[in-house]
């Protein structure tokens, strides 16, 4: 695909935030505050990072994204659709029956999504096997691993990011949602985290750090990781839950709540 610029990436961004708010409204349920927050790394990634082709999905050569934290998967068939995977109208199907567009990923109704995923922990090790599987078969390809800061409370994290680093996994690289929230409120009162990006040093890999709705940061921090050797790499990606929709914004109460009709008009009043 052909690289947008920088500011073609904002406004696509906008446009993925958009089609968030009409998918979770039609749907009456999903998750808004991490989709949002998200929107500006999903437009970076398919409109710039990513090596990959919607016109082919399962091209051999074509980087790995898996999206561990699977609960904000309306961002990523946001990208995908505009990207030219299927048609935009489709996303007014998100969470119906039959739809292709599970509330979580579905591998086997959309097998562009890598893996299905939804029970926090399970897509970082499944990232560090599919980086691992590049290794052992010497494949070129990137893999990039999105999962949330809540996602850390799990073990079965900890477990992953141990492995990537004893097999030097330099073809890996994790981008952290750290947006200080998940389903009961806020991540410090829940599981304390802190010191996350000591924790992930300690645990010996290359770390970034960067303001992940600034669209120059995130820009320059992929290329970065991406030219790091030795370890494998995370981007510590700080994001406002619910960007865009000022009253969203920081609110663990919008983390799995739709937007109501009322609400669905404001918030598209905003990003129009």
């Amino acid at each position: 695909m052909k690289k947008l610029n920088l500011e073609q990436l904002k406004k696509v961004a906008n446009t993925l935030r958009i089609d968030v708010i009409k998918m979770l409204a039609k749907a009456g349920s999903g998750h808004p505050a991490g989709s949002l927050g998200m929107a500006d790394i999903f437009s970076a990634l398919y409109f710039n990072i990513l090596n990959h082709n919607p016109k082919n999905p399962l091209w051999d050569k074509r980087d790995r994204l898996i999206l561990s934290c699977g609960h904000i998967v309306p961002i990523r068939y946001a990208a995908m659709a505009e990207s030219g995977y299927f048609p935009v109208a489709k996303l007014m199907t998100l969470r119906k029956l039959g739809s292709p567009l599970q509330g979580h990923p579905s591998f086997v109704d959309m097998p562009a999504l890598e893996c299905s995923s939804g029970p926090l922990g399970q897509g970082v090790s499944v990232a560090v096997g599919k980086a691992l599987a590049a290794k052992m078969n010497k494949q070129k390809h990137f893999v990039y691993c999105i999962t949330s800061d809540g996602e850390h409370d799990e073990g079965q994290t900890w477990e992953a990011i141990m492995t990537a680093a004893k097999y030097k996994l330099d073809n890996l690289i994790f981008i952290v949602d750290r947006n200080i929230i998940q389903i009961d409120g806020f991540t410090e009162n829940i599981m304390p985290l802190k010191p996350l990006c000591e924790k992930y040093e300690k645990f010996n890999w290359h770390l970034l750090r960067i303001d992940g709705n600034n669209m120059k940061e995130i820009l320059a921090g992929f290329v970065k990781a991406k030219k790091l050797k030795g370890k494998p790499k995370v981007i510590i990606a700080h994001t406002i839950p619910g960007k865009g929709v000022k009253f969203m914004e920081n609110k663990w109460e919008w983390h799995g709540k739709a937007p109501n009709g009322k609400e669905a008009e404001l918030a598209l009043k905003e990003l129009a």
